[in-house]
Order: structure tokens, then C-alpha cells, then sequence
């Protein structure tokens, strides 16, 4: 098994002026889990954004290693998998060909892509919808769809924002399935109010404390 570590350290954000959170520290390995909690609008999801560098951190720094190498800024993407209601897919697209395009950007092994988009379009339950266009897909059957596409790379670090958006309760047990998998054998990172996901991990950080 890969040595994984996230060190962020003293992290820091604002918006306008505003302190969303500041000098936030993480350090965390394989097999490990963190939640992240506080009120809505408090910075749970601006928190995991800039985790995962879709947005830039105002102050301190952010570091992913394996076996001890760090990660390049270029290849993160490729080592994180992140699932949140807000990721946009493509809707003149199918399901197995969104799957088919982002397998392209984040994986480098193409020999197992069939089988891979196959497995997973199995496991969140949409391989019979896998040849309709996004764009008549529900709610739900498009948050699973994303949750396919997280773990599209078998990241190391993966973060999921408010995973139960949209989903029955089928949908978040498919959840719940992946995120101890991943629990096994990499870093995750999970930001909701839920007491049931707050249960899955192993620490804590209440955000608002970070203000």
C-alpha cells in the first residue's frame, strides 16, 4: 500500500474582505478520515475547494505526498477524486460518455477504462440508463453519476461536500460503501451536518472555530 500524507498548513481564505477561515492545519494518512462541520454558509465547502485547489488559498500552503514524493500542482488532480452536488457534467453527453471523457483527463492506465466505467456504472446502479443523455437524468441518478466520476482514478485523497444531496436512501448506502472503501486504503475528507456521515469518520474540525 501507498504512504499517503496531506499536510495543509495554516490554510487561510476571504471573500471581499470577509474571513471565511483562517490558519487551519491538517495532517492526515492512509486509513484516515476527517469531518468537517459547522453551520451552512459557515465554510465547510469553500474549506474542501481549496483542499482539492479549485480555488486558491489566500495564506498558507498545501501539501499531498505518496511514498514520500510530492505531489506536482500539475498532477493533484489526478490523485484526488471530489464529489459535490455543485460539479458540473456534461449534458448532451450519456453517462458512460462523460465517464469515457474524464477517465481520459485523470487516468493514465486506458487499457482498463471499459471495464472500469463498466464496474462503476455498476456500482452506483445507472448501467442500464448508461446510453441516455445526462440531461434526462434526475437529480439523484446525477449526483450518482458524480460519485462515479470521484472515483473514477482510485484517488488517494478523496472529499466529498454534503454527499447525501439528492439521493434516496439506496443512493446513500452506494455512498456510505465508497467511502469506507476508501477509509481502507487512502485519505477522506467529509463535510456535512449529518450525524450518520459525521459517524463514518475518525476526527473532526468544526470550521467555525477557525474564524
Amino acid at each position: 500500500m501507498d504512504s499517503i500524507n496531506l499536510i495543509c498548513k495554516d490554510i487561510s481564505k476571504k471573500y471581499n474582505g470577509k474571513v471565511i477561515f483562517k490558519n487551519v492545519n491538517i495532517n492526515l494518512t492512509e486509513k484516515s478520515s476527517l469531518v468537517v462541520t459547522g453551520r451552512n454558509g459557515s465554510g465547510k465547502s469553500t474549506l474542501l475547494k481549496v483542499i482539492s485547489q479549485l480555488i486558491r488559498l489566500d495564506k498558507g500552503s498545501i501539501e499531498l505526498s505518496v511514498n514520500s514524493e510530492k505531489i506536482s500542482k500539475e498532477k493533484y488532480y489526478t490523485r484526488i477524486g471530489f464529489f459535490s452536488p455543485y460539479i458540473n457534467l456534461y449534458d448532451e453527453l450519456t453517462g458512460r460518455e462523460n465517464l469515457d471523457f474524464f477517465y481520459d483527463l485523470k487516468v493514465a492506465n486506458k487499457n482498463e477504462k471499459p471495464e472500469k466505467i463498466k464496474f462503476l456504472l455498476e456500482k452506483v446502479g445507472l448501467y442500464s440508463r448508461r446510453e441516455d443523455l445526462i440531461r434526462n437524468y434526475s437529480s439523484g441518478m446525477r449526483q450518482r453519476l458524480k460519485l462515479a466520476f470521484s472515483v473514477l482514478n482510485n484517488p488517494q485523497l478523496l472529499l466529498m461536500d454534503e454527499p447525501r444531496t439528492n439521493l434516496d436512501e439506496e443512493g446513500i448506502s452506494v455512498i456510505y460503501r465508497i467511502a469506507q472503501e476508501q477509509k481502507e486504503r487512502g485519505i477522506l475528507i467529509l463535510a456535512t451536518n449529518e450525524a450518520e456521515d459525521t459517524a463514518l469518520c475518525s476526527s473532526n474540525l468544526n470550521i467555525e472555530e477557525y474564524k
